[in-house]
């Protein structure tokens, strides 16, 4: 073992040895992240396996699943539905993932082997795109009381084949606790082309027609994700197997978080829609990534949580831009189909403080670096952090609150994406009446630079410019400076 390991695991078990000696609650993410850590959760698939264009957004019809609900809490039963094609045995295990002595997942369960079989494909309405699988159950499981909230992973392997895919889910819980770190499902939905270019934006099944334009198109969760090869202009292209885009946008945040020590729990873009509640027994709300399609429910749930002294962190970008509704499956199962709405947009704004955009490209550069935000960066009027500002980005115009800084700003590069002279992109913080902040970084890629996950690969593509291989202190420092703030601010 490596003396930084042992080094960190020394530093681990003496916070949780000396939270229970002065009688304070044990943090349960210290406590996890001491049990082994493995790298078996990941999975290997060569990167080209499908002929362009199909190959972005391919299956692995070989064994493919999805699960009865996007999270789940304690006690609550998760029906898997698994096809295997051919008909073949396979094995389930399921894993936690976290940051494990760098390793990324702790092993849960391993059940043996499972008789796959071939369920049916359903035929898609032919405008719509909609479908909803209605494959037989395949293994129930009911979440034990000692796991605890995270994002799982069950990795599906055939058997003697070994073809292999996840079926992602949320374990959740109902605790107080620092952060709730909101996964974003319904953006990953609306991106999903399972089986065959099915997504939000391929109406009647023509890739990218209408693009986000069009309110035709029905999505449901009763479906595998695809095998979904993200294309960014990135060194960073994890494959996601069926994980949704957990692996992409949202693991180098949780990865980090969990190293650190920061005491989280995890919902869904869904729990945070259908609970008014949900987030009131946080300190802060996390936004990561990629965080685009909301409900009406979800921007006022989050609006109230502000209002009620909760901290929000929108550690993202392009979030809050497009607007969605949720309805039951056909057989009364809540919030498992979504489509876009046809009724007023979310005033982004006036919950960020900035303006939603797509695509754009720059360099974060610092204007206000005598802020708490910038302690311990170094960092000094017009110094940059190059190419921090991607895939898609806030700018301009920002919105009215009394308070509110723009603490880092710089002109955008549209790459050939059709913006005429783009909005400047903004980083932007403002105080509430409550004393509690709201953050905007402004990039999807915020976290890309936090660390690098065993999830992380290089991309093949010969047209990939930027280097997300070695985290940039300067923005662990700042996520640093924005978590201490939030634990300031006692509820």
């Amino acid at each position: 073992m490596k003396k930084s390991t042992i080094w960190l695991l020394s530093i681990l078990l003496f916070a949780a040895c000396s939270q229970q000696k002065n009688n304070n609650p044990v943090n349960m993410i210290v406590t996890e992240n001491l049990l082994p850590g493995t790298l078996d959760w990941l999975i290997e698939v060569e990167y080209d396996t499908c002929s362009t264009p199909e190959h972005a957004f391919c299956r692995r019809p070989q064994i493919e699943g999805y699960c009865s609900q996007a999270s789940a809490n304690h006690g609550d039963t998760l029906s898997l539905f698994v096809s295997t094609n051919p008909a073949s045995q396979f094995t389930l295990d399921i894993y936690r993932l976290g940051y494990y002595q760098g390793k990324g997942g702790n092993l849960k369960r391993s059940i043996g082997l499972l008789q796959g079989k071939t369920q049916v494909e359903p035929n898609p309405d032919p405008v719509t795109n909609f479908f909803e699988c209605n494959w037989d159950e395949t293994y129930q499981l009911i979440i034990p009381q000692d796991w605890l909230s995270g994002v799982y992973l069950c990795k599906l392997t055939t058997q003697p084949d070994k073809y292999q895919s996840y079926i992602i889910f949320l374990v959740k819980d109902n605790r107080k606790v620092d952060f709730i770190f909101q996964c974003s499902d319904l953006t990953w939905q609306s991106y999903n082309r399972w089986p065959y270019w099915h997504s939000l934006y391929d109406e009647a099944h023509i890739p990218w027609k209408g693009a986000s334009e069009t309110t035709i198109t029905r999505s449901s969760f009763d479906r595998p994700y695809a095998l979904y090869v993200n294309l960014l202009p990135s060194d960073f292209n994890p494959l996601s197997n069926g994980a949704g885009e957990f692996l992409l946008w949202e693991f180098p945040l949780s990865y980090w978080m969990e190293q650190q020590g920061f005491d989280v729990t995890y919902i869904s873009n869904i729990d945070t829609h259908a609970d008014s509640a949900e987030l009131h027994r946080a300190k802060a709300f996390l936004s990561v990534g990629h965080d685009e399609y909301w409900t009406y429910d979800m921007f006022n749930n989050v609006s109230n949580a502000r209002d009620k002294g909760v901290n929000l962190l929108f550690l993202s970008g392009n979030s809050v831009s497009g607007a969605v509704y949720l309805d039951p499956s056909t057989d009364k199962r809540p919030n498992r189909i979504m489509g876009r709405t046809t009724g007023e947009d979310l005033k982004d704004t006036s919950l960020m403080g900035a303006t939603s955009y797509g695509v754009g490209y720059g360099s974060f550069i610092c204007q206000e670096p005598a802020h708490w935000l910038f302690e311990g960066t170094g960092m000094q009027k017009g110094d940059s952090i190059t190419n921090l500002i991607g895939w898609e980005y806030h700018g301009r115009p920002t919105g009215g609150q009394k308070d509110l800084l723009v603490v880092a700003e710089t002109k955008i590069n549209s790459a050939g994406f059709g913006l005429i002279n783009a909005p400047h992109q903004v980083a932007t913080i403002y105080t509430t009446d409550k004393g509690n902040f709201v953050f905007n970084a402004g990039t999807c890629w915020w976290v890309q630079l936090l660390a690098k996950t065993p999830a992380y690969q290089h991309s093949k593509r010969l047209d990939t410019f930027i280097d997300f291989s070695t985290p940039d202190p300067r923005i662990q420092q700042m996520t640093l400076n924005l978590f201490k703030k939030s634990l300031e601010n006692n509820q």
